[in-house]
């Protein structure tokens, strides 16, 4: 197609929200031309109201929308104002807090067991903005700490034990250990009481937005703690080795758990205790790339002809 679509994209701020959004809209950018314009929730407020009113809040300046994308709570009424109001195709990313009906597409992940309907696609995860890489360094390493959440019993003395048993397995290798917003302050000094040559600690203050995916094309093994549930699936999508430092869940069941045991079972990931028992990380079998899997499914069914 030649004219280029018009994406109007929802955020709420939310780091892991918008990771979401840019990712689709990066995949799309990718197999389309795409003309884009970003809303932030926090200045719809207004908008909400002058839409009741009967003005248009968004814009004359701005096309119509083919596509209305956003991930979280807060960007649903907003995408469902500027449908009624401009047009356009709303996708909500995640399991929608409204109902399913009023988007023209939800995007779900498995964990989220969403009952079958005509405009659900089932995703493996949530979407992400990591792109795969073939120039993985057999001599580079990352290992990605989260921290303690209401799903997880989270344990600093068990996850330090790990990463200095894989770091001190492969002296070869070098290592850089990336803290998450969750990781306890304890963790870190833990970690840099006992330091070692092969293992730089590179603190989430550190990291710009962009250093995890520049990070995660060049590693060619990845661990990750098995809390992290949404850079489990950023390591997937690089295309690298992916290694798992299990975190015990609090409840049998829980949905997060449930995404993690699948990638166990599909041997898309290793669990650490499977590790120690011999069997080595490999990188997947199958190109894993979510985003662009559902890009394709826009592409196919809606932009055609």
């Amino acid at each position: 197609m030649s004219a280029a679509i018009v994406v109007w994209r929802f955020t709420d701020g939310k780091h892991g929200h918008e990771n979401q959004s840019a990712g689709l809209l990066a995949a799309l950018q990718q197999r389309v031309p795409v003309e884009d314009f970003l809303f932030h929730t926090a200045d719809c407020r207004r908008g909400m109201l002058e839409c009741i009113r009967g003005h248009d809040p968004y814009g004359l300046d701005k096309p119509d929308p083919d596509l209305i994308i956003g991930a979280g709570h807060a960007t649903h009424l907003p995408m469902l104002n500027a449908r009624r109001m401009r047009g356009g195709k709303v996708i909500a990313l995640m399991k929608p807090t409204l109902p399913n009906g009023w988007f023209d597409l939800c995007m779900v992940p498995a964990h989220d067991r969403p009952r079958h309907a005509d405009n659900i696609l089932v995703t493996q995860g949530v979407l992400n903005r990591v792109q795969p890489g073939s120039a993985h360094d057999p001599r580079r390493g990352l290992i990605l700490v989260g921290g303690p959440s209401a799903h997880v019993n989270w344990q600093d003395e068990s996850v330090l034990a790990a990463v200095r048993e894989i770091v001190t397995h492969h002296p070869e290798i070098h290592w850089q250990l990336a803290t998450s917003r969750r990781t306890p302050d304890s963790f870190g000094r833990a970690l840099g009481h006992q330091p070692q040559e092969n293992l730089d600690i590179v603190p989430v203050s550190a990291t710009a937005p962009e250093w995890l995916p520049v990070q995660l094309a060049q590693a060619a093994r990845v661990w990750v703690t098995s809390d992290s549930v949404s850079m489990v699936y950023e390591a997937l999508t690089s295309g690298a080795a992916v290694g798992l430092i299990d975190v015990p869940y609090r409840k049998a069941g829980d949905r997060l758990a449930r995404g993690i045991e699948d990638l166990v079972r599909r041997g898309q990931v290793v669990r650490l205790t499977d590790w120690r028992a011999g069997r080595e990380l490999q990188p997947p079998a199958q190109p894993f790339n979510e985003a662009a899997r559902c890009a394709d499914w826009i592409v196919d069914q809606w932009l055609q002809g």
